[in-house]
């Protein structure tokens, strides 16, 4: 029993797997489609009947997860993948008005060049995410996992890890949403949340991400810590 014990505590104390792969999530992380976004947020209410949102209920709603969103705007479950699907087809049309965030680009380099592997999972279209990073940064990306459901992106996840030999312990997962974190956690990886995209740092803090990170270079520097 004794032996048992100090076997837990040894591995409770021992020191995370060193980070041999970043996934990113695309939209609210790396690129600034946020602006974009609620430019056609009533278009796409009409279209599939869900409730506009007013311009003072924009700040509210980044303090509610993924799913209270969902709920609050009284969408239906299985209209989501429609509303995923018309969503990409319009970035498809208007990538040229969305842009990456200030850092994207030395953050993709920086990191490319630590020999850390790089995946994207998005529930954008992978055409989408290629025009809007532009073929220098896209290149940089050694898997693209796209297309995603909105609250799918777990099995996206585990499909990039077989495809690229490398175990959950060894993955940082980053997001912007609440569901960035769920998805992590259901497959096992660490969770870190950015705090430039949508979700307030208040909610994505009640879910306990690994780490929170405030600009490009703290992905960086805790990435080289755990190395």
């Amino acid at each position: 029993m004794a032996m048992e014990r100090g076997m837990a505590e040894a591995a409770r104390i021992s020191p995370p797997a060193p980070i041999r792969l970043v996934i990113f999530d695309f939209d609210g992380t790396l690129s600034d489609s946020g602006d974009w976004f609620l430019s056609v947020v009533d278009q796409l209410a009409s279209r599939f009947r869900f409730r506009t949102v007013k311009d003072g209920e924009v700040e509210m709603l980044r303090h509610k997860s993924s799913r209270e969103v969902i709920e609050y705007l009284g969408i239906s479950r299985w209209k989501l993948p429609f509303i995923a699907r018309h969503l990409r087809n319009l970035v498809g049309r208007n990538a040229h008005e969305i842009e990456l965030f200030p850092g994207t680009p030395d953050l993709l380099e920086q990191l490319a060049a630590t020999g850390v592997k790089i995946a994207l999972v998005t529930s954008n279209a992978e055409a989408n995410a290629r025009k809007i990073l532009g073929p220098e940064h896209a290149a940089r990306i050694d898997f693209y996992a796209c297309g995603s459901s909105l609250f799918g992106k777990a099995p996206k996840f585990r499909r990039v890890l077989k495809k690229m030999g490398i175990t959950a312990a060894h993955t940082l997962a980053i997001g912007d949403e609440t569901r960035d974190i769920d998805a992590a956690r259901e497959v096992g990886m660490r969770a870190g949340s950015v705090l430039w995209g949508y979700a307030s740092e208040e909610v994505l803090t009640a879910l306990g991400p690994d780490a929170l990170f405030r600009t490009p270079q703290d992905i960086l520097e805790f990435v080289a810590a755990h190395r």
